[in-house]
This record gives structure tokens, sequence and C-alpha cells, in this order.
């Protein structure tokens, strides 16, 4: 089975309730293997709320973490560097470094922040 990396914004649509997200991820689910790197987790728990803890806690025990290695910094770094807009962000450039070295789909709502051509970006309905 493959693999599916799950975007910071699908993991909080998740935490939000939105039913289109759950429905998508049900879905994907019967054909790829729910991931989400360790950003998405640092990004998810710096927004975070102290009563969502339980809830958040829920949603990530039930996906496979994937680490930053050095492969994947370094293949952060590559898409960072020959990227023409400013507006790239690193974490962004880590996500989907993961998905590549992973050989994984990229699942978000952001299509636009992964130009990378290396990458399957699947537009996360919600």
């Amino acid at each position: 089975m493959s693999k599916a990396v799950l975007d910071t914004d699908v993991l909080i649509d998740l935490l939000r309730g939105r039913e289109a997200t759950r429905a998508f991820l049900h879905d994907l689910a019967a054909h790829a293997v729910p991931c989400c790197s360790t950003i998405s987790v640092a990004e998810i728990h710096a927004g975070m709320r102290q009563e969502e803890t339980a809830r958040t806690t829920d949603l990530l025990n039930g996906l496979v973490i994937l680490p930053v290695t050095r492969e994947i910094a370094e293949v952060a770094g590559r898409f960072k560097r020959r990227s023409k807009s400013r507006r790239l962000e690193l974490a962004d450039c880590l996500i989907a470094a993961t998905a590549y070295v992973e050989g994984a789909l990229l699942a978000t709502g952001n299509v636009k922040d992964y130009p990378m051509e290396e990458i399957s970006v699947l537009p996360a309905r919600g």
C-alpha cells in the first residue's frame, strides 16, 4: 500500500470536524497509509489550545509520523534554494521533501504551496 503525507492544513480541518475532509481521508485511507511529517506535528502543537490536546493526540496517534532525516533536510534545502518565490516556506519544503523521499502522495488544501514537480500533489477536498 502506498503512503499519503497529509499537509498541516488537512490535519487542522480534521481537528475542526470538517466533514468533507473526513470523507476525503476515509476515501484516501482505502488505498494509502495516512502519514504526516514531524513538521506538521510541530505546526499543530504551536497553534493548539489546551482543551484540544486530547483530540489532537488521538488524531496524531492514528497516523504514521515521519521524521525529518538528513536526506529530507537536504532535499528541502534544494527545493527552497531553487525557488524564485520568497513566499515558499521552509516548513512546506520539508513536508514536500518528506513526501518525495518516502515516495508518497502529498494531500493538501493548499496546492499552490507545493510547486515542486518531483512530488505528486493530491488536492484535498474540504
